[in-house]
């Protein structure tokens, strides 16, 4: 069958809306078995890596050199992070807790039904699967939230990608909003000002404060994509609520890949570069980052750390990523809201109405002879709202 239909629709349902949160993934373990695989999806997507025009030149060069070799140093890093945030990985686990808690922000605002699905780009749980498991609870619109608080090709619009291919094969669509970014919500913001402040009332204010992104090539920027300028204005704003000047924090990029050029300054060589221009005290934030994972916890409390104290730094301060502190959620439990506007479940919604429309759409299906028959279920008023008893 070339267009998948709902298999458990059945007359008589209430609808309901549908959120579903994404993030970039992880491993299934930290094993070289396990990495082998997950770099191969995320290296194999052409919005990750836009290849050369022969494509088969890349598939080359990563299946015969790449994947024979980034496994097993990959899979010896994420061991020194696993069960960090409880059992299994730290992203995965930290972005269930953000589902969770915005969930609960979220579902007072709704009248009718809402329901939430965690998905990652790569690895598991994926976005087909997020998707289905919405589909299942009777989800007729659904709003996607890829936790990337800047817009990149790279990431967001592959999660656009992975979403509108799942979609393809269904044969009912829902109706579907995507949010593109969130880097000046001003919530995002607040968060993001008062988590370096809670840092600095322990710590003590640095001499310089480094806003340390993902990076990516710098031929992205050149065609185009404005990530390198959302960082910046992420940074200008969290820059402003701190009451810094331009000399007291800096703008960086991480995680190089490859050998091309990336978009700069790079943050293992302005770190190994501090101490000789007498800073040797400093904290770094990683506000493109939801949540902490391999690239923050490793890659710049560990590895990061060193290349700063080893070239004479002497205070080295690593401010976690918002996780799900409620300033946090809260802001994304806001931009969820302003994005699911208009919709029936949300706006408007009169359970009795609703219920009397699913009434009589049962009612005729039956006298058509439809097979696909459930009673509605009945409705209790609670906390000035109605709610359907599931």
């Amino acid at each position: 069958m070339l267009y998948q239909g709902i298999q458990r629709f059945q007359h008589g349902e209430d609808s309901a809306t549908g959120v579903l949160i994404t993030n970039l993934g992880t491993p299934d373990a930290p094993t070289k078995e396990a990495l082998k695989p997950y770099l191969k999806e995320f290296l194999m997507d052409p919005r990750v890596v836009e290849p050369p025009p022969a494509r088969w030149l890349w598939r080359l060069i990563l299946n015969g050199i790449i994947l024979n070799t980034r496994p097993a140093k990959s899979a010896e890093a994420y061991k020194t992070i696993w069960n960090s945030e409880g059992e299994g990985a730290p992203l995965l686990n930290i972005t269930q807790r953000q589902v969770n808690a915005i969930s609960e922000s979220v579902r007072p605002h709704f009248q009718g039904r809402v329901e939430f699905a965690l998905a990652m780009r790569y690895g598991n749980p994926s976005i087909a699967h997020g998707l289905k498991e919405l589909q299942n609870k009777g989800c007729r619109r659904i709003v996607v939230l890829p936790l990337y608080p800047q817009y990149a090709a790279a990431t967001t619009a592959s999660t656009f990608d992975a979403v509108t291919a799942e979609l393809q094969t269904w044969r009912w669509l829902p109706e579907l909003r995507f949010i593109n970014h969130y880097h000046r919500h001003p919530g995002y913001i607040s968060a993001l000002a008062n988590s370096i402040q809670d840092y600095q009332k322990e710590h003590g204010k640095p001499q310089l404060l480094v806003m340390s992104y993902h990076g990516v090539p710098q031929r992205y920027l050149d065609n185009g994509d404005p990530y390198h300028c959302e960082c910046h204005v992420t940074s200008r704003l969290v820059a402003e609520e701190l009451g810094l000047s331009k000399e007291e924090y800096q703008v960086t990029f991480q995680s190089l890949f490859g050998k091309e050029e990336w978009i700069k300054p790079y943050t293992d060589a302005t770190l190994k570069s501090l101490p000789a221009l007498g800073i040797k005290d400093i904290q770094v934030v990683c506000p493109g980052f939801s949540a902490d994972c391999l690239e923050t916890i490793e890659e710049i409390g560990e590895e990061n750390r060193e290349y700063f104290e080893e070239a004479g730094g002497e205070k080295f301060g690593f401010i976690r990523c918002l996780n799900d502190r409620k300033d946090h959620t809260d802001a994304l439990a806001d931009i969820i809201l302003q994005h699911t506007q208009g919709w029936k479940e949300r706006d408007g919604f009169d359970a009795e109405n609703d219920l009397k429309e699913l009434q009589i759409t049962q009612e005729n299906a039956h006298k058509m002879g439809c097979p696909h028959i459930i009673k509605p279920p009945p409705i209790v008023k609670n906390a000035g709202f109605f709610f359907r008893m599931l």
